[in-house]
């Protein structure tokens, strides 16, 4: 599912703050809030990691949860995900 089809999110979103966390740390950080979160929830992972550019999408579409999207802004990479099982 691309990211343009998938509906909006009604519940909260989760923030992941893995800022000055190297590899493998934020993907970690991710698949830990991940397993606590409902089905639906959407979390948001803040990386400054380059190596999360490459792992976490690939570990994302492994484990068959949703990239909502990914933006950029001063060193530090979003990842919008929606768990959806």
């Amino acid at each position: 599912m691309s990211a343009e089809t998938v509906p909006p999110a009604s519940s909260p979103r989760r923030v992941i703050d893995a800022r000055g966390s190297w590899c493998p740390g934020p993907l970690m950080e991710l698949i830990a809030a991940i397993r606590e979160e409902d089905v639906g929830t959407e979390l948001e992972l803040l990386s400054s990691d380059e190596g999360s550019r490459k792992d976490v999408p690939l570990w994302l579409e492994k484990a068959g949860q949703t990239l909502v999207g990914m933006t950029s802004e001063g060193g530090v990479d979003h990842y919008l995900i929606r768990k959806v099982r």
